[in-house]
């Protein structure tokens, strides 16, 4: 059985959320370890779903990327990191249960963009590199499940690892936003079409992608496999239909310290 299904960016988020919560490494670290989940857009619907419950989700987020470019949200307005320890919300900073990390735990971080080759890319405004330059270093070399939630619209036709040697904060002249660095991570990736085949069974193939009238960044996807499959993933599409997409506050441009030309004014 074949079905065609288009899911906004809004869409494909919960349903990579939902995904990444009925994962097994999950489930074994939320009863037993550390799950970190770090901030970000996608990364707020993977929340709601661990916690089950609402967020402010459009709070969730540090960097972000605005019709004008790439800005952040306003520190005293985001909110923390979630930390699960011992199956419970912890209120800790990273740099505290980073040492007791191993191979059990799960940290959880999107991405800003994601390339033929597997690799994810995580744009980094802060100098010193963010939750990434942080944290990635530990969980490499502990072998800490590393899942990365993308959706597809975030997909460049290109090499990260090639676009990452040529930027860099202090590389670029002029930037609409803040300008950033380009982390490559690789990890276990986690798109729409892993997240259909995960909670469905069906294989995913994509056929188009973009749209008007809200559905910008959309994706269009062939589901196939057998009619209980395939209807089990229907479903689950039309019950994530609606989704609405964020609305984000980025931060006052008369109280940042980012070098960017609309701060500049240049």
């Amino acid at each position: 059985m074949k079905a065609q299904v288009t899911l906004t960016p809004a869409e494909s988020k919960r349903i990579i959320a939902k995904a990444v919560a009925s994962m097994s490494e999950v489930k074994r670290a939320l009863k037993k370890g550390i799950v970190i989940i770090s901030l970000g857009t996608t990364n707020a619907y993977v929340a709601e779903e661990i916690l089950g419950k609402k967020i402010r989700k459009n709070l969730f987020a540090a960097g972000m990327v605005t019709p004008q470019g790439t800005c952040i949200t306003p520190r005293d307005k985001r909110l923390k990191r979630i930390i699960i320890k011992n199956r419970k919300v912890a209120n800790l900073q990273l740099t505290e249960v980073l040492d007791e990390l191993d191979s059990d735990d799960v940290f959880i971080k999107g991405a800003n963009a994601l390339d033929p080759d597997g690799h994810a890319g995580v744009f980094t405004a802060d100098p010193h590199g963010g939750t990434v330059g942080e944290a990635l270093g530990v969980v490499m070399s502990r072998g800490v499940h590393f899942i990365v939630p993308v959706g597809l619209e975030k997909f460049i036709p290109g090499s990260l690892l090639e676009v990452s040697r040529k930027v860099g904060i202090t590389k670029i002249d002029k930037s609409m936003g803040t300008s950033v660095g380009l982390t490559v991570v690789t990890g276990k990736i986690v798109t729409e079409i892993d997240a259909l085949h995960m909670l469905t069974g069906v294989e995913v193939t994509p056929m188009g992608a973009g749209g008007i009238g809200g559905a910008e960044g959309a994706i269009t996807l062939l589901l196939e496999g057998d009619k209980k499959a395939v209807e089990k993933a229907w479903q689950l599409v039309k019950d994530v239909k609606g989704e609405k997409p964020l609305k984000v506050i980025p931060e006052d441009c008369r109280n940042c310290t980012y070098n960017c030309t609309y701060r500049l004014r240049g």
